[in-house]
């Protein structure tokens, strides 16, 4: 009943999901209460994931710029960590993408690690740089060893609550099928499997890492749809605090 319900509804929004929103205004004052609530700015937020799952392009879609470079197919672009500046709030810290071997993964994953354990100090106290890590999962592919691979690495690090997970390439679910190009929306039939694919991921990543997350947000980052969802989904999850060490 719950995944009727909220396909129901998702298939209601999605006529008028469409990006027509300036992402660096969005939801300004919510974010400047919850920051004020944390004591920091702007908020820190790691996004990365595995090679191919779209990472750049969201962080281009989100900028409204073509900043970050985009690879295609499996091809990455990113292979440093690098940040982006979306307005005083928020700063994203663009990652390289695993999956390309074992060798290079290794190399990625310090990288990553670097990051995550980077610390700065406020009051004589330490806190963790990296307030949130957002990983990001190709909608079209069904393999998701990586990812719970990179999540298991990243919870030693950042506790569970401050790891979100989202699901791009909406559009090359189901192989492109159901679609529809003319008005870059989901029909009802692919609007379900995503929504199912949503409660598959989260409940396979629980059974793999332990981690208990909430339900994903879909999205094509490539036709901009779902896009202020993916915000919505960080700005709700925001944390209450600055981030502690893990020891």
């Amino acid at each position: 009943m719950e995944l009727l319900e909220d396909s129901s509804k998702a298939f209601s929004a999605c006529l008028v999901n469409v990006m027509t929103v300036k992402f660096s205004e969005y939801r300004v004052d919510d974010i400047q209460r919850k920051l004020n609530i944390i004591g920091v700015q702007p908020l820190d937020l790691l996004v990365t994931g595995v090679t191919g799952a779209g990472k750049s392009t969201t962080l281009n879609t989100i900028l409204q710029r073509n900043e970050a470079k985009v690879g295609y197919g499996a091809e990455p672009e990113t292979m440093d960590v690098s940040y982006h500046i979306i307005n005083d709030f928020f700063r994203i810290w663009d990652s390289p993408g695993l999956g390309e071997g074992i060798v290079v993964d290794e190399i990625h994953k310090k990288k990553i690690t670097e990051l995550l354990k980077k610390t700065y100090q406020n009051e004589n106290m330490n806190y963790g740089f990296v307030d949130m890590v957002l990983v990001i999962v190709n909608a079209s592919s069904k393999d998701l060893g990586v990812t719970c691979d990179l999540i298991n690495h990243i919870l030693r690090y950042i506790l569970p609550d401050r790891v979100l997970v989202a699901i791009n390439q909406a559009d090359c679910a189901m192989c492109g099928r159901h679609w529809d190009y003319h008005s870059n929306l989901p029909d009802s039939t692919l609007l379900r499997y995503l929504d199912e694919q949503a409660y598959d991921v989260r409940n396979r990543i629980n059974e793999s890492t332990r981690l208990t997350i909430p339900k994903p947000v879909y999205y094509s980052a490539e036709y901009s749809y779902n896009v202020d969802k993916l915000l919505d989904h960080i700005i709700n999850n925001m944390p209450k605090v600055k981030r502690s060490i893990i020891p």
